[in-house]
């Protein structure tokens, strides 16, 4: 297995500091990682950056692990719907642009007056036609088990087989499913054999009286980012699951926590190095 950092995960140190790809890439370099996972959005113009960000993630003797799109098959209209669509077709030819075979892609936010079944139907139409594209380039899209609507590890099951696509798989993100109130391990036992990209992030829930926001869970419940292995994800269960099951893809750190993101990207680095031993 190869570790990645999501530039996601310096969100805050983005914010913060004004940082761009460059500075991101720089960082990754003395990070001791392998690669680096990239998102739509941080281009400021992808056209005129894509061919340089490349260049540069070479330069740094990187490599992209996956391609992240923020991509919403819940929409009103199927105007915008196919939009959707078109979006995750386009970040198909952008990810082999990038060097890598796997595309990050969502299902959909929940939104008033939704719930997962009324937008399955959506979901699974947008991603069987995307589909099409991504099998004939070899890509993967990965559906990462984000938010509140489509969390579940037997929802993204349920979409993953619905779509029936070899290159139809999931991110498996191992703190997310704490915000649908699923045990990570549990969801890792259903989804094992779907897993093409995994998102090593871990969540504790929040103290009474603490003075920090943290992420609302389906059921209200906030959790808060922490570095990997101090919260309540079974990190070393998962990973020992990964290894039993002959997983050679990539695990990208995704930090989202409210302490200082670079020291606690190099600790989650550190901490994963070790369990992979």
């Amino acid at each position: 297995m190869k570790v990645s950092i999501s530039m996601y995960s310096l969100n805050s140190t983005i914010q913060k500091e004004g940082w761009g790809i460059k500075e991101f890439l720089d960082f990754a370099k003395e990070s001791n990682v392998d690669g680096v996972e990239l998102l739509d959005i941080y281009w400021d113009n992808e056209d005129e950056e894509i061919d340089w960000a490349y260049d540069y993630v070479k330069k740094q003797n990187l490599v992209v692990s996956a391609y992240d799109i923020t991509n919403d098959f819940v929409k009103d209209s199927e105007r915008e719907r196919q939009q959707e669509v078109q979006k995750v077709i386009d970040s198909v030819f952008t990810a082999k642009k990038l060097g890598t075979n796997v595309v990050r892609v969502f299902c959909g936010d929940l939104k008033e007056g939704y719930t997962y079944e009324d937008g399955k139907d959506w979901i699974i139409d947008g991603l069987k036609e995307a589909a099409k594209v991504a099998e004939k380039e070899q890509v993967y899209l990965a559906i990462e088990n984000h938010g509140l609507l489509a969390g579940r590890s037997e929802q993204v099951q349920e979409i993953i087989k619905s779509v029936d696509s070899h290159y139809v798989r999931s991110t498996f993100d191992t703190g997310n499913f704490l915000l649908v109130h699923e045990s990570p391990t549990e969801a890792f036992k259903r989804l094992k054999q779907d897993i093409v990209h995994v998102h090593f992030k871990d969540f504790r829930t929040k103290a009474e009286g603490e003075d920090i926001k943290g992420f609302k869970s389906l059921e209200g419940v906030e959790l808060i980012g922490v570095v990997p292995g101090d919260g309540q994800v079974d990190l070393d269960e998962i990973v020992s699951g990964l290894k039993e099951n002959q997983y050679d893809g990539w695990l990208s750190i995704e930090y989202e926590g409210k302490d200082d993101a670079k020291e606690s990207n190099l600790e989650a680095v550190r901490r994963l190095r070790q369990l992979l031993q």
